[in-house]
């Protein structure tokens, strides 16, 4: 790719002009206590003594975000409208330091951490020109704690700026002064997600290595010597796949035997090479739709007082309505880490852990890698995985675009590393990284580390592809038939309590043969598909796969790690022949660029008593 389109010196009299504006007489210094008031003016009340806000813009700007620095940092390809964004980024920070000096803005400090050793401390600076934006950094600031001062750093300063015209909506990012830019968006998630990505880069020039993903702690007793075992578990997953939620779920433990689920993080940590991760946040953001029988502590936590909505459907009565997608498919909640509870006969009894931060194997029973996908064809619901099969799982980080979500789309792969769309620079760095921390905890630990995959999708979906009016459309011919809450729930437990039991399937793994409780034989592929069309898919899947490896190993893959992925990939029968009906999958290739955090539109409200007419 040609250099021509990056100017490191423009970026590094940006940074040095930018500091005598941080304490300009147009920026006011304030505490997250002191932007309450001014926040809930604008607010829509809710029954509950929560509050909610509308934003213009419902997701993050992906595919408009881009990094800018020297040859590590830069994104491996560009799209053009980022490439437009890239070239034309001087005129555009011109334009920031103007907009800085003279916007009214309002700069909030936190802290993100709670350790000794890394603490990034993050500086957020909001225009406040359209008053209804201070709820932003109100918003954020409930995500974060108070800092330390005796804490390590490192500092952090995000601009966001709403103002600029919708037209130069863009995220810039300049990882090497640790400083990001959101313009002509005013959603949250850019605030959240920018500090986050800035702290992953930076962990992971400190010999961390920051990951998508959650952290709990799962008590359970096993099955084998009947004692309760203490385990770490680390949940990744890309947005809609289910790692909040199952980073929040109680599994259905036996709390009266001493099970329990202890939630530390739903997001983002940094992974150490004893087996311990430490924490980022208080608060989570996390997509609001919730049913309150199968997903009970999120919901508790979004019924109190403390929870902050973001696109969220408000009736007149301010009664929240977390399933109805109407308006928006992105609704989003700041919810406290600590009001995450469940009810214990007649009391509520808090499920989060006391620190933000996973221990360290030789203080665990056991430590699991959890990575979670949504498949809808043949894709087992459960795998237990060697830690070479671990290794390929984090490169991989699949899913597919759902009929439902993305029809155009369907069935498509996604397929992002470690699960991360927040990766700045070289891909297979990061692959490299978990590697080896993971190699070498199994090589200490052989006994306690363990990997497993979970389809939280279904099987037996089919779509066809067919031409009409010169273009190809996709139409649904058999639906999905989804996994069911309580059986992923029964899968889960079934592997901490040692219940379940595997053998080598079609994948190369051990796939799920038996959980207690539940029969698993109506999810046989078999029931779905002919085995010529079970083949099929796995060809797709495998093509796919393969691909993508050929994609990341351009960035200085591992050898060993190339070489177990050719290993893998010999599960593809040579004579295996072409499906006669089944979905016609084209493998894409996959974009550098971020995917959007949300799924659109996949559910009508509730029926009230009227029709569609």
């Amino acid at each position: 790719m040609s250099q021509d389109i990056y100017d490191e010196s423009v970026y590094n009299r940006f940074y040095d002009n930018l500091q005598p504006f941080l304490n300009g007489r147009n920026i006011e210094h304030a505490k997250l206590k002191e932007l309450k008031e001014r926040a809930i003016r604008t607010a829509t009340p809710t029954r509950f003594g929560s509050f909610a806000w509308r934003s213009a813009v419902s997701s993050r700007v992906a595919p408009r975000t881009v990094y800018l620095g020297s040859e590590p940092v830069r994104l491996p390809s560009v799209t053009d409208l980022q490439r437009e964004i890239i070239e034309k980024a001087p005129e555009e920070l011109h334009n920031v330091l103007h907009m800085i000096r003279t916007l009214p803005l309002v700069h909030i400090r936190r802290q993100m951490g709670d350790n000794n050793e890394f603490n990034p401390i993050c500086n957020l600076y909001i225009s406040v020109a359209d008053p209804k934006n201070i709820r932003l950094a109100y918003m954020w600031g409930h995500t974060l704690r108070e800092p330390n001062k005796r804490k390590p750093g490192p500092e952090f300063i995000m601009f966001h700026i709403p103002d600029e015209h919708h037209i130069r909506q863009q995220v810039l990012t300049i990882p090497e002064y640790n400083l990001n830019i959101a313009l002509g968006t005013d959603y949250m998630g850019e605030d959240k997600k920018g500090f986050l990505r800035q702290a992953m880069y930076s962990a992971d020039k400190q010999g961390m290595l920051g990951l998508h993903a959650g952290t709990k702690i799962v008590t359970a007793r096993d099955s084998k010597d009947g004692k309760l075992k203490r385990y770490g578990v680390l949940i990744f997953g890309l947005s809609a796949t289910g790692k909040s939620t199952w980073s929040c779920h109680q599994l259905g433990l036996n709390h009266r035997d001493g099970e329990k689920t202890e939630v530390i993080q739903d997001d983002i940590v940094f992974l150490k090479r004893d087996g311990s991760a430490l924490g980022t946040e208080v608060g989570f953001f996390v997509k609001t739709d919730v049913d309150k029988t199968l997903q009970e502590a999120m919901y508790n936590a979004l019924v109190h007082k403390s929870a902050l909505f973001e696109n969220v459907m408000v009736d007149s009565k301010g009664n929240p309505d977390f399933l109805d997608e109407v308006l928006c498919a992105n609704g989003r909640a700041v919810i406290q880490k600590d009001e995450l509870k469940i009810r214990r006969g007649r009391r509520m009894v808090g499920i989060s852990a006391k620190s933000i931060d996973l221990p360290p194997a030789d203080e665990l029973d056991g430590l699991m890698f959890a990575f979670i996908t949504r498949r809808n064809t043949i894709m087992p619901f459960a795998q237990e995985l060697t830690p070479e099969q671990g290794v390929l799982a984090y490169l991989w980080g699949e899913s597919t675009h759902s009929y439902a979500s993305q029809p155009l789309r369907a069935g498509e792969s996604v397929r992002i590393v470690g699960t991360d769309p927040f990766i700045i620079g070289s891909r297979a760095k990061k692959t490299n990284q978990f590697h080896d921390i993971v190699m070498d905890l199994f090589e200490r630990y052989p006994d306690k580390i363990k990997f497993y995959q979970y389809n939280t999708g279904g099987v037996g979906e089919i779509i066809e592809t067919y031409p009409e009016g010169g273009i190809k459309k996709k139409r649904q011919v058999h639906k999905v038939t989804r996994v069911p809450i309580n059986l992923m729930a029964a899968l889960q437990r079934g592997d901490f309590r040692d219940t379940n039991r595997y053998e080598r399937g079609r994948f190369g793994t051990k796939e799920i043969v038996h959980v207690d409780e539940f029969d698993l034989s109506p999810y046989d592929p078999k029931n779905f598909y002919s085995e010529d069309q079970i083949q099929q898919y796995l060809k797709d899947i495998v093509s796919g796969r393969r691909k993508f490896t050929e994609q990341v190993s351009a960035e200085g893959l591992k050898q060993e790690i190339i070489e177990a992925a050719e290993r893998s990939f010999q599960i593809v029968k040579e004579d295996g022949r072409p499906a006669e009906s089944a979905q016609e999958v084209h493998e894409e290739p996959d974009e550098w660029a971020e995917p959007m955090d949300y799924e659109p539109r996949t559910r009508l409200p509730r029926d009230r008593g009227w029709r569609w007419r």
